[in-house]
């Protein structure tokens, strides 16, 4: 191929095509909404210009093929915070399902915005990129170019996000609760703090064991949990075995049999009772109920194993 017969795409300032944003560029976009179609995975129709939302005007109002309101921001200057707003804004005020803005730049700042909201809401957040091209002395051309939009992955992950908030939401309700409940009853746990963990622990004052209560969705567990790192994993072992010497005098005095984890492939050993009866994903007005209980195992937990622990010197 001759390279003098190759033509050049040249960009176009877009203030010499549309040098208006609304009476220019937003009467074009309405007269050629089908070109957003090209570039998305909706189809629009009915676009309408200027539609009220309160005391503001809306660029472009349009809908998808199941009737639901879109709403389009048109600016031909880098994005902004005020577009942004008045994006969240008209989108409550008309209950719009999806939201396009089209900006000749995004600021990365706004992308990570509309990446957020597209994890954390139900609404449908594009981010379009406008040029104006041209081939040599052609007329120009818009060219629109997806930045960003949403997707099944990014719903995903906000959902998985939203689940393990509420998950630390409960939990440390879990634990304010237990923490309340053994006030002027268990001294050494009242003054714990609440954490957002699945655990809750204090120290049996033997190195590297510590007694945990452990919450689950629908479990409750009091341990002790022997940790003296990964260097020190022989130390472990010989605690443990020396308390499971005693196994049947301390689960005698327990009251019940408990789980012996020696746990040979991990960096520490578990000694646990663990109660199915209910955890943290358990009615609330439950809780009350299991956090006594689970206490109450802690008490006599403790009092059965602690002078076994106490005796072991390594």
């Amino acid at each position: 191929m001759r390279t003098e017969s190759v033509r050049r795409l040249q960009r176009v300032p877009l203030r010499e095509v549309w040098e208006r944003e609304a009476s220019d560029f937003t009467q074009w976009l309405e007269a050629n909404i089908d070109v957003l179609n090209d570039v998305l995975d909706i189809n629009l129709i009915n676009a309408e210009r200027e539609k009220s939302a309160g005391d503001f005007s809306i660029d472009l109002v349009a809908e998808d093929e199941e009737n639901n309101i879109v709403i389009i921001e048109n600016q031909l200057e880098k994005s902004d915070h005020k577009h942004l707003g008045q994006i969240i804004t008209y989108l409550t005020s008309l209950k719009a399902s999806k939201a396009i803005w089209i900006v000749p730049e995004a600021r990365p700042e706004h992308v990570q915005a509309i990446a957020w909201l597209n994890q954390f809401s139900d609404v449908g957040f594009y981010i379009i990129k406008i040029e104006a091209v041209k081939i040599d002395e052609s007329l120009p051309a818009p060219l629109l170019t997806l930045i960003i939009g949403p997707s099944l992955d990014s719903k995903l992950v906000g959902e998985t996000k939203q689940n393990i908030s509420e998950r630390h939401l409960l939990r440390k309700k879990w634990w304010t609760d237990l923490i309340d409940e053994a006030n002027g009853k268990y001294d050494t746990i009242a003054n714990l703090t609440p954490t957002v963990n699945g655990w809750l622990g204090f120290r049996s004052g033997v190195r590297g064991a510590s007694f945990n209560f452990v919450v689950m969705k629908h479990e409750c567990r009091v341990e002790l949990y022997i940790d003296r790192g990964l260097e020190r994993g022989n130390e472990n072992n010989a605690i443990f075995d020396k308390l499971y010497e005693n196994k049947n005098d301390i689960e005698r005095e327990f009251g019940s049999e408990l789980g012996w984890e020696r746990l040979d492939a991990k960096r520490a050993c578990r000694i646990q009772f663990t109660r199915r009866d209910g955890g943290y994903r358990s009615p609330e007005d439950q809780w009350a109920q299991l956090q006594e209980a689970t206490l109450k195992d802690m008490e006599q937990f403790g009092r059965a194993i602690q002078v076994y622990l106490n005796a072991i010197h390594i």
